[in-house]
């Protein structure tokens, strides 16, 4: 979505912002940043982020706010987990405020292109790891070809929702000329997350945090 400041009203900021301060005390709390003492996985994650913030910046739009991008946000939770995924995100969505000047929008982007789409790919993954076979085609077609379409799905509707809600464009205009686009690209989104996770696993399965070579390989 990549909104602007102009179309959030004053009335919503308080309530996004403070939003947007629960989640960073929940990440400094639950997050195990010792991790990234780690050489090897601070190059990791900083690299995986630029490789995000890239794929953000290749971007169209129809009109101010409503812009298409892949978003990205399956691959790093599959090889974070939730925190660093959402922290990745936020990062890659301040480096893109900076670079917009679009300040009052950070929090909406953060909640919607970051929380959103790093919440359901998470939720995808615990199903799948509760209710199916610990299977590598199960791993990758689940968890993250059909995780990260329905990740950037659920972006679609809730920035469609959003935009609706503050009265940025009418919801019939939306669903029209925006929504449709954005589950068209589920499709690129799950085939690149897909390849991704599949070569991962393959050649650097210690990338990917949630990947175990016992359970998803051994005795198959």
């Amino acid at each position: 979505m990549n909104t602007v400041s102009n179309l959030i009203p004053a009335t919503w900021s308080v309530a996004l912002w403070s939003a947007l301060l629960l989640i960073a005390v929940f990440m400094a709390r639950r997050c195990a940043w010792r991790m990234l003492a780690d050489r090897d996985n601070l190059n990791v994650f900083l690299g995986a982020t630029v490789a995000v913030l890239g794929l953000w910046l290749i971007k169209t739009g129809i009109k101010p706010g409503l812009h298409f991008h892949l978003l990205g946000a399956t691959a790093l939770t599959l090889m974070f987990r939730p925190g660093f995924a959402l922290l990745a995100m936020g990062l890659v969505t301040l480096a893109v405020t900076l670079l917009s000047g679009q300040y009052a929008a950070l929090p909406a982007n953060v909640l919607i292109m970051g929380a959103v789409p790093v919440a359901v790919s998470w939720a995808i993954f615990r199903l799948a790891d509760r209710h199916f076979t610990n299977h590598l085609f199960v791993y990758i077609f689940v968890n993250a070809f059909f995780g990260a379409a329905l990740a950037i799905a659920a972006v679609g509707f809730a920035s469609t929702g959003f935009a609706a809600a503050v009265g940025a464009y009418p919801l019939d205009y939306l669903l029209d000329e925006y929504l449709p686009y954005y589950l068209l690209m589920a499709w690129a989104e799950a085939f690149a997350t897909g390849m991704l996770i599949t070569l991962m696993v393959v050649y650097k399965p210690e990338w990917v945090a949630t990947f175990d070579d016992r359970r998803y390989l051994f005795n198959k």
